[in-house]
């Protein structure tokens, strides 16, 4: 058959289909269009079924004629989408000239040409598809309209139908929702940023994507000003204008930042349809019922605990936290932020997986990981100074360690454990810069790493997100698990337009993750991240940044990997007094925020130790006696005293108990051990295990600003010991103001601590 043009003005955009080999098209009827399936919310379902929150089919709209729209908006969506909209009669002959010959080029629809008339067909009537068949579909229906319809009237229809992001359909709609005002009390500025936010919702969300946004707005003015519609003077002043104001009236649900990350899977996958257009359609009126990898209870378990620690919101920083299963990579809590519905603009910046921050310390581990890989053992010994000076081609780097301490030589173990950037400064350049930075990507880091020897000390950018994906490929056994956010996804028929397939990648060998989680233990147990331990076996890593701009904790147990990041959001400020309460480093409002959720979050689930990776034999690296057989003392600290008798017996050792009393593990736990996790023991030898009994503990005072002298007594008084260590305080506001006085203490005022136990207090010097 031949392609036959039904009305005479579409005879050229007719040839462009028949050249595109859409012969087979047959016309449709303004009428016939109109029949369309009814719309259907989705649905954002939790693992466990219940229901997160649904995306409204119902659009949020109200109706306004003409009259009330004021001529500002008018001008500025004709003159951006559609400049000759007052001339053509719905096809734009010179717009479609130019995409046709741009179409016959690709082979394929690349440029758009479509005027008013045509958007608003494809929006109510079409819908769906890009391809020279719907355009000519489009076009046919868009001049059917015109010839029974006043220009008029097509830009009202228009204008309280399109789509204007987040939820809001129509002008009155996206009036209120963007600016808190009716449509008739717009401005030049909010007008343009509405008409240039129709071309792509989704890239110019101005809550989003704020630089996006203002650009397109700039864009808006600048083509009415050419038109002569407003003048430059106007543009200027209109450009200057606030992009945006709250948030209005949002629905609350759980976990907002976790289903934005799940609409982003939808609406960024070309696999939901073949244009953002299809696949916002299909979101939000397609009927889906999307399964997650979320669980409610952790979810409010981990707001919880931000909520605790970071307690008063109008001063302190704010936190992200990301909790997944590593067996699967299934993310079960995720917090990005501290208030999606009410924060502001920013709010919706999701911290746990848009943010990336310099990791501190916390990026060690992986440093840690290409050594042993490489071979180095645990007892490989470097000097420690307190600053190390390194030669590096062209320049020098200065290394320091964390308040000035260090000195003499220090194995990997205890250099880790206290996290020694001197030593580690050493032991980048002994495994190789682009080798440490291949082995975090390897194990789940996805951001862009620098192979820098600074790199061991956390001065790439990653996201918390990342932090504990790379994490779980340790607590997984040396498998790395992609975080996954979706398991299923039906469609409105129960059709499954999507399942979740499994994928793992084995990055580590078994005996380098057994040989490290022995150390990230050990850091928990008598390292920088004591103020984490809940009770159970666990192993972590505390991340501090430069000058205190970022805090970190990323710690496991066998079932759970959590990453806490503490800072502020909108800029890199040192988080010491007077701007927080407190000088934050890793091992404090992070370790803090990890220990109260994971507590709460493994409540109910039973103790068990972390499986043991390494194959008979001794730890590598370490000396064996000629003729007497030896084999690596098993990991029991934070296991019932029954328990890690029972599994020393197994492993051909014997146990002695020991009382001791603590207030970090409950009673009858073992607190610690002799020989430590990993070290190699004659088989029958016994391991002398430290269990807890109930201790007398007290309330830690506030000694800061004090002179050490009276912060002995204070602290005598409350049945505390005091160490001190005259330190320089990091330059700060006030800190010229404290010489001769307590600037720093440890543990915090108002922690618990062992009655007649040690408080360290930091004097400046006088």
């Amino acid at each position: 058959m031949r392609c036959v043009a039904r009305a005479p003005g579409l005879a050229v955009l007719l040839a462009s289909a028949a050249l595109a080999g859409a012969c087979a098209w047959q016309p449709r009827t303004l009428d016939s269009a109109t029949s369309q399936a009814p719309a259907e919310s989705s649905q954002i379902l939790a693992d466990d079924g219940s229901l997160i929150t649904s995306l409204h089919a119902e659009e949020d709209r109200e109706t306004v004629p003409l009259s009330r729209i004021p001529e500002l908006l008018r001008n500025a969506v004709v003159a951006i989408e559609d400049e000759r909209f007052w001339q053509h009669n719905g096809v734009d002959t010179k717009a479609v000239g130019r995409a046709i010959y741009a179409d016959a080029r690709e082979g394929t629809v690349v440029e758009g040409g479509s005027t008013i008339t045509q958007q608003y067909v494809k929006n109510r009537l079409v819908r769906s598809g890009r391809n020279v068949r719907r355009k000519v579909q489009e076009a046919s229906l868009a001049y059917q309209l015109e010839q029974r319809s006043s220009k008029e009237r097509i830009l009202e229809l228009y204008l309280n139908t399109i789509y204007f992001g987040n939820g809001n359909y129509g002008v009155q709609a996206a009036a209120r929702g963007y600016f808190g005002v009716g449509v008739e009390q717009l401005s030049l500025g909010q007008a343009a940023l509405l008409a240039g936010i129709i071309r792509a919702p989704n890239r110019t969300d101005p809550y989003e994507y704020a630089e996006s946004a203002a650009a397109r707005r700039r864009v808006v003015l600048d083509k009415m000003v050419s038109l002569r519609e407003i003048s430059p003077v106007e543009s200027q002043i209109a450009a200057a204008e606030p992009l945006v104001g709250p948030r209005q009236g949002q629905e609350r649900y759980p976990a907002p930042h976790f289903v934005e990350r799940v609409k982003r899977f939808i609406l960024d996958d070309a696999r939901f349809g073949p244009t953002p257009e299809a696949r916002q359609d299909l979101l939000f009126r397609g009927g889906l019922r999307i399964q997650t990898t979320l669980d409610p209870g952790k979810q409010a378990q981990a707001e919880r605990a931000v909520a605790r620690v970071l307690s008063e919101p109008t001063k302190d920083p704010a936190a992200a936290v990301v909790s997944l299963d590593p067996a699967n990579g299934y993310v079960r809590a995720l917090v990005g932020g501290r208030d999606f519905f009410g924060g502001g603009p920013q709010s919706s910046f999701d911290l746990a997986t848009q943010g990336r921050r310099p990791a501190g310390s916390a990026f060690k581990p992986f440093v840690l990981a290409a050594a042993l890989e490489a071979g180095i053992p645990l007892t490989t010994t470097y000097d420690a100074p307190p600053r190390l000076v390194v030669p590096l081609p062209g320049q020098q780097w200065e290394v320091d360690n964390y308040e000035g301490q260090g000195g003499g030589r220090l194995n990997l173990t205890d250099a880790t454990v206290n996290s020694v950037n001197t030593v580690y400064a050493q032991l980048i350049l002994d495994v190789g810069p682009a080798e440490a930075v291949a082995t975090a990507a390897r194990m789940g880091i996805s951001s862009p790493l620098l192979p820098y020897p600074s790199a061991v000390l956390g001065t790439n950018d990653v996201s918390p997100l990342e932090m504990a994906a790379a994490y779980g490929t340790l607590a997984n056994g040396g498998t790395a698990r992609a975080p996954t956010f979706v398991t299923k996804v039906v469609g409105m028929d129960g059709t499954v337009l999507y399942e979740h397939e499994p994928a793992q990648k084995r990055v580590l060998e078994e005996v380098t993750v057994d040989t490290e989680i022995g150390v990230l233990r050990q850091v928990m147990d008598r390292g920088t991240g004591v103020d984490a331990r809940i009770g159970r076996p666990t192993a972590g890593k505390t991340g501090t940044g430069q000058e205190y701009r970022d805090a970190w904790f990323v710690g496991f147990t066998p079932e759970l990997v959590t990453s806490v990041w503490v800072g502020f959001p909108d800029r890199q400020v040192s988080m010491v007094p007077p701007t927080t309460r407190i000088q934050v480093t890793g091992g404090s409002w992070p370790a803090q925020i990890w220990q109260l959720y994971m507590a709460a979050a493994l409540a109910q689930t039973p103790v068990r130790p972390f499986p043991v990776f390494r194959p008979p034999g001794p730890v590598p690296g370490t000396a064996v006696t000629p003729g007497v057989p030896e084999r690596p003392v098993p990991t029991v600290v934070g296991m019932p005293a029954e328990y890690a008798e029972a599994a020393l017996t197994r492993e051909g050792f014997g146990a002695e108990r020991r009382s001791r009393p603590s207030s970090d593990y409950p009673p009858g736990y073992v607190v610690s051990q002799t020989p430590e996790a990993g070290s190699p023991a004659a088989g029958g030898a016994p391991v002398i295990l430290d269990v807890a009994v109930p201790s007398t503990s007290v309330t830690v005072p506030d000694v800061l600003d004090r002179s050490p002298e009276d912060a002995r007594q204070v602290l005598s008084g409350a049945g505390l010991a005091a160490k001190v260590v005259t330190a320089t305080e990091p330059r700060s506001a006030g800190s010229a103001a404290r010489r001769g006085r307590v600037w720093k203490q440890s543990p915090q005022a108002g922690a618990r601590a062992q009655d007649r136990g040690t408080v360290t207090i930091y004097v400046n010097p006088r």
